[in-house]
């Protein structure tokens, strides 16, 4: 197993100023935290050469998981561990090696790419900082030879990044992961803020890099026909808590849980009658998550039990694992 996370929990903290965190509450005055739980409890394998994609509605916390696997954010309580080494609970400096070997590409190409560097200063510089003994002529020639394979002319190397389009931007972001020669790359939205027609390529470009170079890829997306088409295996999250994980033709074949089937009901396709299951209710707040299950209040299957006990991952038949009392209770 390549990545292995175990019990992952990332709390933001979002009281605001030493003010705000008081209260007058009973004649007295007391002091309050008001905290977000955006990752509660995510245990999820990652085999070497494949991917597993994380699905789930707009601040379920898909993108704080995969920051948080990469340590951009620390994490509160649970263990990551790389080739069976935690690296959760290392320092910078001794993160630093692991850093050649996990890189990740974020949503917006634009946001993530130094807008005063060129491109060849910004395929240049991780290298430059991961692999210092490498001669410059060596440098200059995989800097070359990366742009090549995503599809970039080499001699782009002076033009800046708002010279290009989004499409090739993005191409860019995966051309300065792949400099340091990755093993594990993980895709925030790596195609959500380009068009429908440059997703394509993108998507093609990443399967035909992870067949070439051994890739290991942590894929997260809220389009779900993206998903099934470059999915081994999927993760679908809500309010922070994992519903379902399944390999993807388990789960767009045959969903187990109700968040997870609600999902799938909303993609649209062509020649089939639309059968859109509308779920009722809004999303509760991640500050004061529901006891129990946390999508009782909007789940037609709900029963007493689910108000009160919080599902467990558990096993079903077909290999799947799902976080629900009604599957586990046969009900659903």
């Amino acid at each position: 197993m390549l990545v292995r996370i175990r019990n992952l929990v990332k709390e933001f903290d979002i009281t605001g100023g030493w003010l705000d965190q008081f209260r007058f509450s009973g004649g007295r005055i007391e002091r309050e935290k008001t905290i977000v739980r955006a990752v509660n409890g995510v245990s999820i394998d990652i085999p070497e050469g494949r991917t597993v994609s994380v699905v789930g509605e707009s601040g379920c916390g898909k993108s704080t998981l995969a920051r948080t696997v990469m340590r951009l954010y620390p994490p509160e309580a649970g263990e990551v561990y790389y080739r069976e080494q935690r690296i959760d609970n290392l320092s910078s400096k001794e993160l630093k090696p692991f850093r050649t070997r996990m890189q990740m590409v974020f949503q917006d190409p634009y946001a993530s790419l130094n807008p005063r560097m060129t491109l060849g200063k910004i395929l240049r510089e991780p290298v430059h900082f991961h692999q210092p003994k490498l001669a410059k002529g060596e440098v200059r020639d995989r800097v070359a030879a990366v742009m090549e394979q995503v599809g970039i002319d080499p001699d782009w190397q002076s033009r800046y990044p708002h010279e290009l389009s989004g499409g090739q931007r993005q191409r860019i972001s995966i051309a300065r992961a792949l400099t340091v020669e990755p093993e594990f790359i993980v895709a925030d939205e790596p195609i959500a803020a380009l068009d429908v027609s440059i997703q394509a390529q993108i998507l093609n470009l990443m399967m035909d890099l992870q067949e070439e170079h051994k890739l290991t890829y942590l894929f997260i997306s809220h389009d779900l026909s993206v998903v099934e088409h470059i999915s081994n295996q999927v993760a679908v999250m809500y309010l922070g808590c994992l519903c379902e994980l399944a390999t993807a033709e388990e789960l767009f074949s045959g969903p187990r849980h109700p968040y997870t089937q609600a999902l799938l009901s909303a993609i649209p396709r062509l020649g089939k009658r639309a059968g859109h299951e509308r779920l009722s209710g809004d999303v509760p707040s991640p500050i004061s998550l529901p006891p129990g299950c946390v999508f009782h209040t909007r789940c037609r299957h709900a029963r007493e039990r689910c108000r009160r006990e919080i599902p467990v991952l558990s096993e079903v038949e077909g290999g799947s694992r799902v976080a629900c009392h009604g599957v586990e209770e046969g009900r659903i």
